[in-house]
């Protein structure tokens, strides 16, 4: 990389998708813009006196994805970082899958956002075997990730679209949640074997960024820390298991990975636990913004436009699970489901004509919907005196 003098103010550049060159900031060390540094062999005794001088960053070595796309192209894991709630960040995830597609790269794509038990029906969704609504059942998306689907949804319809491969990365749900309780010594043989048997603690620069991070919430280093630091480790080691063996399988493959920034950042979270199990040439890029942008952070830091994901169709209520249906448990004033004559307690038992089992089941069907649709309710009212009731609801969709 270059390392020179970084002009101030430091200017602050959006565009659909600018990137800079950051590298590792290592001497001699090659980056991905192809630039070296040379330090002078000899140093004079006035100079060894001097005051070390702190790396900088030249800010101006810009790209374009155009310009970026041969260099990634040519790396076999192509590393893409997010803030899981930034729509932004995804976008411009979708761009850099976009582009090395249609630059003739056989890809899959890995995504930390499933887990490895639901393999099957992701491969299900891309062969076209299940609709998208029984691969999100099946996946158990809602209980799983936490977060909106629609953040997702462009990058797995580009993926079914062009039949590229989408690989479950994480580690179950139930076995990193025993370890947060009680550690890695308290799984089953069984649960063991779900997990990496090679797990890496050397790494003390990461895990004290995980202290940081412990501390920031307030906690004290403590055994309680010992088992976030597991949970850490078993998440990366789990998806860089997974990965790695993926890579092996279809050495044909270029994988581009999808995770939080966290995972992804100094290359100490799941890229250096892939390429302890096999050799391979990456780069990571990660978008810029919340991130401090520091020597060896990533390969490239990207700044895609601002955008914001656009409104969900709502209808205004909570719900529960019922025996038969699902229950509306409260209604939110002027809310579309009040206008619509939706009354607490009231049992929904389909929409738009199609049955629905659960909460989920709902959410599902409003993926179909913008605000401002109309939607039809079948309902059961309970009640005491005069027997339940079942009727229709017509409802204008809010957000």
């Amino acid at each position: 990389m270059v390392i020179t003098r970084c002009p101030l103010p430091l200017p602050l550049i959006f565009s659909s998708l600018f990137l800079v060159a950051c590298g590792n900031a290592a001497v001699n060390q090659r980056s991905a813009s192809g630039h070296d540094y040379h330090p002078d062999k000899q140093t004079s005794k006035q100079e060894e006196t001097r005051p070390a001088v702190a790396t900088v960053l030249d800010l101006h070595q810009s790209l374009d994805l155009k310009t970026l796309t041969p260099v990634l192209a040519t790396r076999r894991v192509v590393y893409v970082g997010e803030s899981h709630d930034n729509y932004a960040h995804h976008r411009a995830q979708l761009a850099v899958i976009e582009a090395l597609y249609e630059s003739g790269a056989d890809l899959a794509i890995g995504m930390e956002m499933f887990q490895q038990p639901y393999q099957q029906y992701l491969d299900d969704y891309i062969a076209g075997k299940i609709s998208e609504a029984e691969m999100l059942r099946k996946t158990e998306w809602y209980e799983r990730w936490v977060y909106d689907y629609r953040f997702y949804r462009p990058i797995l319809n580009f993926a079914k679209e062009n039949g590229i491969p989408v690989i479950a990365l994480n580690v179950p749900r139930e076995i990193t949640r025993r370890v947060s309780k009680a550690g890695l010594k308290s799984l089953s043989e069984e649960e063991r074997g779900q997990v990496p048997a090679d797990i890496d603690y050397s790494d003390q620069a990461y895990t004290d960024r995980l202290k940081q991070i412990f501390n920031q919430h307030g906690k004290e280093i403590s055994q309680d820390f010992e088992r976030f630091l597991q949970v850490q480790l078993l998440w990366d080691e789990g998806m860089a298991e997974r990965a790695a063996a993926y890579l092996m399988e279809q050495p044909q493959k270029q994988l581009v990975i999808l995770a939080g920034s966290g995972h992804l950042m100094h290359s100490s979270g799941i890229p250096n636990r892939i390429q302890r199990r096999q050799q391979v040439s990456s780069a990571v890029v990660l978008p810029g913004g919340d991130l401090k942008i520091e020597p060896g952070i990533a390969d490239f830091m990207l700044f895609p436009e601002a955008a914001e994901l656009p409104p969900a169709a709502v209808m205004g209520i909570y719900m529960e699970k019922a025996d038969n249906g699902v229950l509306v448990s409260g209604v939110l004033k002027e809310g579309a489901a009040e206008l619509g004559g939706v009354e607490r307690d009231d049992i929904i038992l389909a929409f738009d004509g199609e049955v629905v089992a659960s909460p989920n089941d709902l959410r599902i069907q409003l993926l179909k919907k913008k605000p401002g649709d109309d939607a039809r309710l079948t309902l059961l009212r309970r009640r005491i005196l005069f027997g339940d009731k079942q009727l229709e609801v017509n409802l204008t969709l809010g957000q």
